[in-house]
């Protein structure tokens, strides 16, 4: 367990990878962990710590406004924030990208949370509607780009489009494993 504290892992997951890296990180805590959808604001209170993932949508991280407006009630517990998406968080570009969409959420001091960003993965056979559209407008935007202009990460997607792609690695989870057993900001 993280120097004694107990967490709450809340994850927002249409697809699976953020329920799993949330299930993860719980297990390596020794937390609980909960589908924010089941999660009574209340219940916040009896925690040390919470740890908040939602997927990325559109540039949107999935439930972060509910969980913005639990904020106000957590002082003095311990917060961190995730998200998963299938854009590569190696690319400052993506992080640049996914904050400025949380920016429009939190406030600057919340934006001082801690934030990590990991990796999840796409199912195309899953995809409701909308996100099975957007991911069309992006493969005719990407087809209709300079082969020169591609990035790596273009010709990743054009290339694995309509299939399964799964990026999840809980070694990348380390980073907020260390964050939590550290116990002080």
């Amino acid at each position: 367990m993280a120097q004694d504290k107990q967490y709450l892992v809340i994850y927002d997951s249409q697809y699976g990878f953020t329920e799993q890296y949330a299930r993860w990180i719980a297990e390596d805590l020794g937390g609980d962990c909960a589908a924010r959808k089941d999660v009574n604001p209340q219940q916040l209170q009896k925690y040390d710590g919470l740890i908040y993932g939602g997927g990325l949508y559109a540039g949107g991280v999935s439930g972060l406004k509910w969980f913005a407006k639990q904020l106000p009630s957590l002082a003095g517990k311990r917060i961190a924030l995730f998200t998963c998406g299938v854009a590569d968080p190696s690319e400052p570009q993506n992080v640049a990208h996914i904050r400025e969409g949380m920016a429009k959420i939190l406030t600057a001091e919340q934006m001082e949370l801690p934030i990590f960003h990991l990796r999840g993965g796409i199912d195309y056979s899953r995809l409701g509607f909308v996100h099975k559209s957007m991911m069309g407008m992006l493969k005719k935007m990407l087809e209709s780009k300079p082969e020169q202009e591609l990035t790596g990460e273009d010709r990743q997607i054009l290339a694995t489009y309509g299939k399964i792609v799964d990026f999840t690695d809980r070694a990348s989870i380390r980073p907020l494993i260390e964050w939590a057993e550290k116990g002080e900001d």
